[in-house]
């Protein structure tokens, strides 16, 4: 059986610089009616730079938890931007390194309520660039060892989910 949902109505709730709310009545695949809350995003792209065993992370704080975390260079998509260019602009704001890239994967965040796409990509090829962070951006970058990446992953001190699913692909495609 397949199993899709028809929109039959939508009403948009909320529309933020960053994220759309829309509540829509659904038909189910029974035939049924149902509600569906789904938060509207552009997106993201973000970067796994590993140099000499290292990986590139920045620390940020991170409202939604309190308090700083561990991640890839990553940032949100502007509308119809190419998800490579946001990522190379992401990394050199960021970071101040320029890299040529390629795609990797793409994640679903939170498939259950938000149609987000993070689109990963491997850097290779890098040089310094221009440390250029947004006005309400404030970064600390490091590069960490990769194992000791893992072990934070693992220890739960890294929880971002587009920083596990590009250092565990990584690790896959490099049979570490």
């Amino acid at each position: 059986m397949k199993f899709f949902e028809r929109k039959l109505n939508s009403q948009t709730v909320y529309s933020g610089k960053v994220v759309t709310l829309e509540v829509d009545d659904v038909l189910l695949p029974n035939g049924n009616k149902g509600i569906r809350e789904c938060v509207r995003h552009s997106g993201g792209a973000a970067v796994l730079l590993v140099q000499d065993g290292k990986v590139l992370l920045v620390k940020q704080f991170r409202y939604p938890y309190g308090k700083e975390i561990y991640e890839i260079p990553a940032g949100k998509l502007n509308k119809g931007e190419d998800p490579l260019k946001a990522a190379q602009r992401e990394l050199e704001e960021e970071t101040g390194f320029q890299a040529e890239l390629v795609h990797a994967l793409d994640v679903y965040p939170s498939p259950g309520y938000t149609d987000e796409v993070i689109h990963i990509y491997f850097a290779s090829n890098v040089k310094e660039g221009k440390l250029n962070p947004d006005d309400d951006e404030f970064i600390n970058h490091e590069f960490i060892d990769f194992g000791k990446v893992l072990k934070m992953i693992e220890s739960g001190e890294i929880c971002d989910s587009k920083t596990i699913a590009a250092v565990y692909r990584y690790k896959c495609d490099n049979n570490l």
